[in-house]
C-alpha cells in the first residue's frame, strides 16, 4: 500500500460561512469548483461539502448541535492541528498569498522562510473563518 491520502473531513463551526471560504481556496490549490457536491447524513446530524481533486477529496462537515457553540482550538485531543499543501515552488506560495489576500482570509504569517521547520521551508500561514489553521508549503530538499 502507498501511504496516499484519500479524503479528509473537517468538521466546520459554521458550514454557510466556511463555504464561502473554502470555494474561493479551493481553485487557488487547484481544486475544480464543477466538481463539488454536497450532502446530508442525518442519522449522524450532519451536511457536508466535498471538493474533489484526482489526488485529495476535502469535505467540511457541519458540527453537531451539542457542539455548534465550542470554540476551535488545534490543541484539543483529537483536534487538527493544522492542514498543509505542498506547493511547487515558492512561486506558488507567493500567487497564493496574493490570491487570499483579495479574499477576507486572516493571514496568520505572510510567505517566508521557516528555517525552524527546515532550512529551506517556505511557508505561508492563514486560517479558515473558524479558525483552523491553515498553511501552503514549499520545502527545496
Amino acid at each position: 500500500m502507498k501511504p496516499i491520502i484519500d479524503h479528509i473531513q473537517i468538521t466546520v463551526k459554521n458550514l454557510d460561512e466556511a463555504e464561502v471560504f473554502y470555494d474561493q481556496l479551493m481553485p487557488i490549490l487547484g481544486f475544480d469548483l464543477n466538481k463539488k457536491s454536497k450532502g446530508s447524513v442525518p442519522a449522524y446530524e450532519f451536511d457536508v461539502i466535498e471538493y474533489y481533486h484526482p489526488n485529495l477529496i476535502i469535505g467540511i462537515n457541519s458540527p453537531r448541535s451539542a457542539f455548534k457553540n465550542e470554540e476551535v482550538h488545534r490543541r484539543k485531543p483529537g483536534s487538527l492541528h493544522h492542514l498543509a499543501f505542498k506547493a511547487d515552488s515558492q512561486e506558488e506560495v507567493d500567487e497564493a498569498y496574493a490570491a487570499l489576500l483579495k479574499t477576507k482570509t486572516k493571514i496568520v504569517a505572510p510567505p517566508q522562510l521557516y528555517p525552524q521547520h527546515g532550512e529551506h521551508y517556505y511557508a505561508l500561514f492563514f486560517k479558515d473563518p473558524g479558525g483552523i489553521k491553515l498553511e501552503i508549503v514549499f520545502e527545496n530538499r
